[in-house]
């Protein structure tokens, strides 16, 4: 239902109040239809330069992957700096008034630290501010190509080679009344042989912070959990503490009856199914949680 006319308190970010009625002379006046800013809750802003790219023959999520790598391996903080303002204007110009930025790509192309740890998630908040925009960066652990096995290629970029390194590197992070510091699992697949060595300090840094997760998005994911780990993804999450009311599960594709009720009793939030700025190829949404439909 819309309004003709009505007028809105704002505080501290928040609309406070909405109200039909006359306008006071002293309000600001907003020509048109007005609606809140949207969210854009789960974005990958690199991923912008695929756009278009990816459509070739008969792909896969595996062969987009390999094009998303060959990105990842030439950017640098600048280039960063001005692919992710160029996205984040594009968020601003349809009404996207905040972003969550899932963010794993820390490093220089060989995996060695920048001389700030951190350059590469400051051009991002540097791109959100300049475009106008907030953000929360979701800093995400990535540890592993595979359930233990060492990162490979361009994922040496994302290795902090632990989940207390990646911590200590976070730390130095500020937010600001832009841009808020919190965290991510890139999934299930990037944790080390010995999961809790990672899961236990991760859910102990995101006590009270967003946490952001890739949740059963392929069934090979959950295939590998089950040989790895001897439970699903989202019993391995849940069973570290990992599942609450500020966790995001992100795609969710693949999950079974019990998978489908954990989240739901530890009140998680539901799936983002598709970033605006995603390809089609890594959207997704809930598939039937059957067994056969499951494995389809």
């Amino acid at each position: 239902m819309c309004a003709t006319t009505c007028s809105s308190e704002v505080a501290d970010g928040r609309f406070a109040s909405v109200e039909p009625g006359t306008l006071s002379g002293a309000a600001e006046r907003l020509n048109g239809l007005t609606i809140p800013g949207l969210a854009n809750t789960h974005s990958h802003a690199f991923h912008r330069a695929l756009r278009g790219r990816t459509q070739h023959e008969r792909g896969s999520f595996w062969t987009w992957r390999e094009q998303m790598y060959s990105v990842a391996e030439r950017l640098d903080p600048d280039t960063y700096l001005a692919l992710a303002t160029a996205t984040f204007r594009e968020m601003v110009a349809a009404g996207i008034t905040c972003v969550g930025e899932f963010h794993y790509l820390h490093h220089q192309p060989d995996g060695r630290p920048y001389d700030d740890p951190n350059a590469m998630g400051l051009a991002l908040i540097e791109a959100a501010r300049v475009a106008g925009l907030r953000i929360t960066l979701l800093d995400t652990l990535y540890l592993s190509s595979g359930f233990g096995a060492p990162p490979e290629g361009a994922q040496v970029r994302y290795d902090d080679g632990s989940a207390d390194a990646r911590a200590s590197r976070v730390d130095a992070l500020t937010g600001t009344d832009c841009a808020l510091i919190a965290v991510a699992l890139h999934s299930v697949r990037a944790l080390p042989s010995v999961p809790a060595s990672a899961l236990t300090p991760l859910a102990n840094w995101a006590e009270g912070r967003p946490l952001h997760v890739h949740l059963s998005e392929q069934v090979a994911e959950n295939d590998g959990c089950m040989a790895a780990y001897g439970v699903t993804p989202t019993r391995l999450l849940a069973d570290h503490g990992l599942l609450g009311p500020l966790t995001s599960a992100v795609h969710a594709t693949h999950l079974t009856d019990e998978d489908i009720a954990l989240p739901g009793e530890a009140r998680v939030r539901p799936p983002s199914a598709r970033p605006p700025n995603a390809t089609s190829v890594t959207a997704s949404a809930p598939a039937a949680h059957s067994p056969t439909r499951a494995r389809a």
